[in-house]
């Protein structure tokens, strides 16, 4: 359920007291009768939707919405003229300076109602999605808690394994949940000890049995939930260490057998280690992080990634620098 309530403006009582009838049977109402009012109820109220006149004196509708949608505290909120200008142009006017919808009056109360309904679900699936996106960056971010990786580099890595995914064909909508995918890969590392993730020597061998135990537990987080994103996450997350050869872990499976999402992320991921400055080691050349992933074709990696990876080399270094000089004005503000 939203929280905020509707904002409805109007110069006009009748106006304002149609629409309290239309509306208040189901909503939280707040009334504004011109545009300063409703500028300043708009950030009082924190609205999940405004209804807004346009022919108001001093400043008129499309004034009030030009002005709420530039405002970073208001500037979500959607808006629905509802006016007697029933022309195109007026409409079209409207819809350049930000709304989502245009009423014309006298208004038709079921269609005020649908209206309504559709732009309410449309801002409660808007903030599902941003849930979403907090929970991927969280379990992100919590299973390199205690690694020693620095920085954007699961969010970066994740570019570059949407970029391969598009070179090998994926849809826009595969490639895209595959970027939102990828940076849960090591949830499972939220199970293994510090001591371990954080040792600077080689594991020992029974260091390294639990290490390798990551994967597993990754798995059984992320496939909890039956969403695609999460499924997706789960697949890379148990079979992002397995190897084209057979040679990987955790059930040493080779060649195709191995889901293509974790193939791209296990290269993207190899690419970013190689170029990216760790505490203990400097950031490779592009070319000698290249002539890895090549000398690695057949071994680690698919020889058809590895050659679509260098194909698009150039996208691949625009994604870095993006990436790149974000970290450093993050790193500049933390300064």
């Amino acid at each position: 359920m939203l929280n905020g309530p509707l904002l409805i403006v109007d110069d006009e009582p009748q106006n304002l007291a149609a629409l309290r009838q239309i509306l208040a049977p189901d909503h939280r109402l707040v009334f504004a009768r011109n545009g300063a009012e409703a500028i300043a109820a708009a950030k009082k109220h924190a609205p999940s939707l405004i209804l807004l006149d346009i022919l108001m004196p001093d400043m008129n509708g499309f004034a009030v919405c030009r002005a709420l949608k530039e405002d970073p505290e208001t500037g979500h909120i959607p808006v629905i003229f509802v006016t007697g200008l029933a022309e195109v142009g007026d409409e079209t006017a409207g819809f350049s300076v930000g709304a989502v919808d245009y009423i014309i009056k006298p208004v038709s109360p079921p269609l005020v109602r649908a209206r309504v309904k559709t732009h309410l679900s449309l801002v409660q699936a808007s903030r599902l999605e941003q849930s979403y996106r907090n929970s991927i960056y969280m379990l992100g971010m919590a299973g390199h808690y205690n690694d020693t990786d620095t920085g954007v580099h699961i969010w970066r890595m994740a570019a570059y394994a949407r970029a391969l995914a598009a070179a090998c064909g994926w849809s826009d909508h595969e490639s895209d949940l595959l970027e939102l995918a990828a940076p849960m890969h090591d949830t499972g590392k939220i199970g293994i000890p510090e001591s371990i993730l954080r040792k600077p020597g080689k594991l020992d061998a029974d260091e390294w049995a639990v290490m390798k135990t990551h994967p597993h537990i990754g798995y059984t987080i992320l496939s909890m939930s039956d969403a695609p994103v999460f499924q997706l996450a789960a697949e890379v997350a148990l079979r992002h260490h397995e190897k084209w050869d057979g040679s990987g872990y955790p059930d040493s499976l080779a060649g195709n057998a191995i889901p293509e999402a974790a193939r791209i992320v296990a290269l993207a991921d190899v690419f970013d280690a190689l170029t990216m400055k760790r505490p203990y080691k400097e950031a490779w050349p592009i070319d000698q992080a290249i002539d890895t992933l090549r000398s690695s074709s057949g071994s680690h990696f698919e020889p058809r990634l590895v050659e679509a990876f260098a194909a698009i080399l150039p996208d691949i270094l625009k994604i870095k620098v993006g990436w790149d000089n974000r970290e450093s004005a993050e790193q500049l503000e933390l300064a």
